[in-house]
């Protein structure tokens, strides 16, 4: 091994995203090349085990590991999660089982690209949500140099974890400790919002703090487990609008948007009849966000022919399962709400556009509503919980 191994992966990375169309512009190009991301996945990472079964997370430390092999590692276009259920990988004593992933050092590629996407520019002012390891907030603070970037990150022990490594890298952007959400009115305006975490929708406290023009790229999910990733670009009038981008990006859910804590639940009678769609549609990337857009407050469960959705506000509940002559499906439904009726009806409308990506959909903002529509900004569309 030399002393240039490192600098010779990131060439490398930065050779393989621009060949997969994932960096074009030389400046970012130039950050990718320049920034250790090693420095920001820390002393250890948690390695998942392969399917079947409940994944296993194992803490790989840094001086367990042969040099090379950790560096070979740490320039994979991969995402490497550094926390679980809120104890950080070189916290850990032993393996996990189960667990909920809860901070992680994205893969480069897709930070790069939504970067690009977000059309971060010298002269800019950025602000990052889910500043994570601080990997993504090196990478603006490259381009656009640390006064300009201003970054936050909502859990204390991977916020101070990730201010020490990029002061380790040589940067010093202003790290905020809060929920992102709220964003940080005192660097406000700014030109770009990068969220590297996913939202029920852009609260509009975050939205003011944009310029008229400026740009927020955001992946929006919900509890029905559905991710569409989104560039919209502020109007004068308090709003915004645009459309989601190809691709199929997922985050973890902002802290303060995730579903509501619930116990043990029973899944009890209901109405039963023939379900007018495949069940199985909710397992599809775009089916899946509409049907989450159809019902919002629901939990998604189950998969394939037996769908089970819980609504955590009502306690409503749906569930699917092949009908027992072989042919269809029955769904049993019970409470205030249909939410499969209301599923349905969102599934058809978009089985009968041609069951199109999400980049065939778009996003508008007013001061009153936020509603995301397929086609065109009067197509068929459906509001956004706020």
């Amino acid at each position: 091994m030399t002393s240039d191994t490192a600098p010779a992966l990131r060439r490398r990375l930065a050779e393989q995203l621009a060949g997969e169309g994932l960096l074009h512009d030389p400046e970012v190009r130039r950050a990718v090349e320049t920034v250790p991301r090693e420095t920001f996945l820390g002393s250890a990472i948690y390695r998942p085990s392969e399917p079947p079964g409940t994944t296993v997370w194992t803490p790989a430390r840094r001086d367990s590991v042969p040099v090379e092999e950790w560096l070979h590692l740490t320039y994979q276009n991969t995402t490497w999660v550094t926390q679980i259920d809120g104890t950080l990988a070189e916290d850990a004593t032993s393996p996990v089982t189960g667990g909920t992933p809860t901070s992680s050092s994205t893969l480069p590629g897709l930070i790069t690209w939504m970067i690009e996407q977000a059309g971060t520019a010298r002269g800019k002012q950025a602000l990052i949500i889910g500043a994570g390891t601080g990997l993504s907030t090196a990478y603006v603070s490259e381009i656009l140099g640390e006064d300009n970037t201003t970054a936050i990150e909502t859990d204390p022990a991977a916020a101070e974890r990730a201010r020490k490594a990029l002061a380790e890298a040589g940067y010093a952007p202003t790290l905020i400790t809060a929920d992102g959400l709220n964003g940080y009115p005192e660097g406000a305006p700014y030109d770009i919002v990068i969220a590297f975490c996913s939202m029920r929708h852009i609260p509009y406290a975050l939205l003011r703090q944009v310029k008229e023009g400026g740009t927020v790229v955001v992946t929006l999910a919900g509890w029905g487990f559905g991710h569409g990733l989104v560039r919209i670009t502020v109007d004068d009038q308090g709003g915004a609008s645009g459309r989601f981008l190809p691709g199929y990006t997922s985050f973890m859910m902002a802290r303060s948007h995730d579903r509501p804590p619930h116990g043990p639940f029973e899944l009890l009678p209901g109405e039963q009849r023939p379900s007018r769609i495949d069940p199985a549609t909710l397992d599809d990337w775009s089916g899946r966000f509409v049907a989450q857009l159809a019902a919002p407050s629901a939990e998604r469960l189950g998969m394939g022919d037996e769908q089970i959705l819980l609504d955590v506000a009502t306690g409503s509940q749906a569930r699917t399962r092949p009908a027992e002559n072989g042919d269809g499906w029955i769904v049993a439904q019970r409470g205030p709400l249909k939410l499969w009726d209301a599923v349905e009806d969102a599934v058809e409308t978009w089985q009968d556009a041609g069951s199109p990506h999400l980049s065939e959909f778009g996003l508008t903002i007013t001061p009153d509503a936020q509603r995301v529509w397929l086609g065109t900004p009067d197509g068929p569309s459906w509001v956004l919980p706020v």
